[in-house]
């Protein structure tokens, strides 16, 4: 993987002890937009601060708290997300969703999470499968607002047809716990990755997605192998193969049979040199 200063910055911030969740999704924007610079990301964190500013000071209940949101970025700011809104890049990247005031339902809940801890709300993610909301207060006080729905308060029925529209599973109560930035992180790169999954074209976008996501201090093996998989297809094909059989060496002990397939792919990635 290439080596660049927003990488390097990446990576130590990934590793730091409090992981900085809007400093982390703006670094993932300069892969994206290389006109992204040092300005560029001082502009969005003090635009984060001014909106921040303009919430009514004062400690307040989990509900109150979500309402003085809705009320400014859903209401007077006019935050929200359409359908439209999956299909574009710039939805996963927080300068251009600052800039645009749309995007995914997680990079809108990334902004609602920074204003409002910037103004000393109980505030914090809620992963939900397939829809990514904001939880205000401890468990069992719990109020969740939706901010693609411009900060709609979700009753405990509203989540559970949430959960149900996207798993055909019932609401478990594990998820609805709090998000750890990294959580936060990989979830945005992996939609990343299925947004270029869907356009070959963009196999440029995948490829700096998986890096990213391999730049995490916990991520899952296979992504080495999908990071191999691009390579190979992107015409890079010795990087591609070593990627492969280095994958192949992980795997080996506990599947011998899968690992010798995916050297099989690496020597068929080499053949295409000849």
């Amino acid at each position: 993987m290439h080596d660049d200063p927003w990488r390097r910055r990446f990576t130590d911030e990934a590793r730091s002890e409090r992981p900085d969740l809007a400093l982390l999704c703006l670094l993932i924007g300069t892969e994206a937009d290389p006109g992204l610079d040092e300005a560029g990301l001082d502009a969005a964190q003090i635009e984060l601060d001014r909106l921040a500013g303009l919430l009514p000071y004062g400690a307040k209940s989990p509900r109150a708290w979500a309402a003085a949101l809705a009320a400014l970025l859903g209401g007077r700011c006019d935050f929200r997300g359409s359908p439209g809104d999956y299909q574009r890049l710039e939805s996963s990247l927080l300068h251009e969703v600052l800039r645009r005031r749309r995007g995914l339902p997680i990079l809108l809940s990334v902004v609602w999470i920074e204003v409002a801890r910037r103004a000393g709300a109980p505030v914090y993610g809620v992963a939900l499968p397939g829809h990514f909301v904001v939880g205000f207060g401890e468990p069992g006080e719990q109020v969740l607002a939706d901010p693609f729905a411009g900060g709609r308060l979700l009753t405990g029925s509203d989540a559970e047809l949430l959960v149900a529209g996207a798993t055909g599973a019932p609401l478990d109560a594990s998820m609805l716990t709090p998000a750890s930035p990294l959580d936060v992180v990989l979830r945005i790169v992996n939609n990343i990755r299925a947004w270029a999954a869907a356009r070959p074209e963009q196999s440029s976008v995948a490829l700096w997605a998986v890096e990213l996501s391999l730049l995490l201090p916990s991520h899952p093996a296979r992504l080495r192998y999908d990071r191999a998989q691009l390579l190979v297809q992107r015409g890079e094909f010795m990087t591609g193969a070593a990627e492969l059989d280095a994958y192949a060496d992980v795997v080996a002990t506990v599947e011998p049979a899968t690992a010798e397939a995916i050297r099989g792919r690496a020597r068929a990635a080499r053949a295409r040199l000849n």
